[in-house]
């Protein structure tokens, strides 16, 4: 007996402790905070998959709009503004929704229908010239980037959604983990018979029939109670007359 003693404390200690780390764990603000560190995560390797995309496709676009023009010529160094007038619009849309998105504010058709153009116009001049020329492979290797800057560009909008929609649920679920322990919540006195009794005959006047469902009403007590408080009251009524 004297080795389980304390085992049982250090296993009540270390359930303590578990209990508080798990507390913590699923308090609303800890929550938030590493949804924050996961979403700023998550910004920073689209954002660098979607300029990377971007920067793939503007060396092909320029060569696309160049048409075989001289190297530094005017229409060779003209063709570089294509593709990044393009992306600007593109990129702009997407700073956007990564703050409408984070506060679940949904954008209107206008900027859906850019952004899906700017995506569209960027993938038909990379692989215009692979589908011209006949060369499936051309169109695969073209296709990737535009395809993979499309995906990106649709799918960190709904992670950012739903990792807003992670904060708010933790805030609701908080409510039934992070109560004050038992001891320090403030308990009602216990009411015995006699309080109840006593609250019924103040709230009785001679026009009242005493019945167990008027007696819980006016005492709030449970209804296995009320049927002795009523027939105790009764009993004093009759006696009082």
């Amino acid at each position: 007996m004297s080795e389980q003693i304390p085992r049982a404390q250090r296993l009540a200690q270390d359930a303590a402790e578990a209990a508080d780390v798990r507390r913590w764990r699923t308090h609303p603000d800890v929550v938030a905070l590493q949804v924050e560190r996961i979403r700023a995560q998550v910004d920073r390797l689209c954002w660098a998959g979607i300029i990377l995309g971007l920067a793939f496709t503007t060396a092909n676009v320029q060569w696309f709009a160049a048409a075989g023009a001289a190297f530094g010529s005017l229409p060779w160094l003209t063709a570089w503004l294509l593709d990044p007038t393009v992306c600007l619009v593109l990129l702009a849309i997407l700073r956007a929704e990564q703050v409408t998105a984070r506060y679940q504010v949904h954008t209107g058709r206008w900027v859906r229908a850019a952004k899906w153009l700017t995506l569209a116009a960027t993938y038909v001049m990379n692989t215009w010239s692979s589908w011209a020329a006949g060369s499936p492979a051309g169109v695969v290797l073209h296709s990737v980037p535009p395809m993979v800057v499309f995906v990106a560009a649709e799918a960190v909008t709904d992670l950012r959604d739903k990792l807003t929609d992670a904060v708010q649920v933790a805030h609701v679920n908080a409510s039934n983990v992070h109560e004050l322990p038992a001891p320090a919540r403030e308990r009602p006195a216990r009411r015995l018979f006699a309080d109840y009794l006593a609250e019924a005959r103040q709230a009785w006047t001679p026009d009242v029939k005493v019945t167990p469902a008027w007696v819980r009403e006016v005492t709030g007590c449970s209804r296995g109670l009320s049927s002795r408080l009523a027939t105790a009251l009764a009993d004093e009524v009759r006696h009082d007359r």
